[in-house]
Order: structure tokens, then sequence, then C-alpha cells
């Protein structure tokens, strides 16, 4: 996942809006407590999410994988007055701390969070949404982008993590494992999708943002 010169990142930091308390306490539990911390946004990818929904204002928003909840706080900030964010994960384990932090950030009546498949959950939720961050099980992207899609206002806006994936997408594709040739087939797939427009942003582990037309 690191792309750019440490040096750099810190400077960057050094120059950019500091974590939150509480998402401060989110990033030290979770690298304390939970396997695969490296799959928390950050400070860095936080800040740019966090600075998307504000340009954006969005009313409804739709996470597809919660983790421990720091992208959804971060989304979150941006959100209207009476705006949601629905935040869907299928790790209940995880359930009990991240509501937890949910309350502490004060957004118990901004982020409902779903325990349970994605693919199963989206459908019940009856809102067009002007954000969609999908950062779940890479074998399920394009699932996920198709089925969102409709759901999506014109002029809205599909954001996928991880479409680095550790820089193995650029390797030969009789290399690429399974996940690596599923997130490869995601950019190819939104690349050549003619309804929106989109930039491959290579922040942390990169992110695809598609602005439906």
């Amino acid at each position: 996942m690191e792309f750019i010169d440490e040096k750099i990142e810190a400077y960057s930091l050094a120059h950019s809006r500091p974590e939150s308390d509480i998402l401060k306490k989110i990033n030290r539990e979770t690298h304390a407590k939970v396997l695969m911390p490296r799959m928390l946004s950050g400070h860095l990818q936080g800040n740019v999410l966090s600075m998307f929904s504000k340009m954006i204002q969005p009313k409804q928003i739709l996470e597809i994988g919660t983790y421990t909840g720091y992208s959804a706080l971060c989304l979150a900030q941006g959100l209207q007055d009476g705006g949601k964010l629905h935040t869907i994960d299928i790790n209940e384990e995880l359930e009990k701390m991240v509501r937890g932090f949910i309350s502490e950030a004060g957004m118990d009546s901004k982020i409902n969070y779903y325990i349970g498949n994605a693919l199963e959950i989206i459908p019940t939720i009856n809102e067009v949404f002007d954000i969609v961050f999908i950062d779940a099980d890479k074998k399920n992207y394009a699932n996920y982008y198709d089925l969102i899609f409709d759901k999506v206002r014109s002029g809205g806006y599909i954001i996928a993590d991880n479409v680095l994936w550790s820089g193995k997408v650029v390797d030969a594709p009789d290399k690429m494992d399974v996940d690596t040739k599923a997130i490869d087939a995601y950019n190819k797939k939104i690349n050549s999708d003619i309804r929106v427009e989109n930039m491959l942003l290579p922040v942390r582990d990169g992110l695809m943002i598609a602005r439906k037309k």
C-alpha cells in the first residue's frame, strides 16, 4: 500500500487537518485489537473521503464494507442536515466496537449500520445515493457496482478502494492472484463504461472515482 515516499507522506500529513480524537481512537484500537489493521482507511485517505463528502454535500451515502468505522465517520462529515450514511459489513464480531465508535462520535442519528451480506441488504435500502463507497470483498466489486448503479443519482459518485491492490494490478496477467484479477477487471469495467466519467487516484492503495453522467 506504500506508493509515496515516507517523507513526502509525513509532510503531507503534517500539513493536513489532524485526526479528531475519535478517529485517533479508532486508529489506535484497530491496530491493537483487530486483525489486518492495514484495512483501515487511515488519516490521509480519511481526509480525502471527508473532503470529497464536504464538497459533494450528500443527502444519502452508501458504504459497502464498514470494518471498524473509520471511513464511515469521515464520509458522514459532509452529510446535509437530515442526511444518512448506510454502512454494511458482514463481520458481526466487530459490531459492538463499531456501534461504540459511532455513538461516541455522536453519529447515531446519521449512520444506519447493517450486519449481513451486502448483496442481499442493498436491494432493501430504498434510497437514491449521492455517494457510494465500495471497500469490501474484491471478487464482488463488479457485482456491487451493477447492483447500486441505478440507485445512484445522475451526478453522483461511486468510489472504490484498493484498486491498485498493493501495486499487483500492473503484474503480468499470469502472475495475478484471484483478488488482483477481480480488481483489474473492475478497473477495466469502469474505464469502459460510457455512463460514467472516471479517474483512478493513486492515494494510498488507489481510489477509483466514477461520476455518473
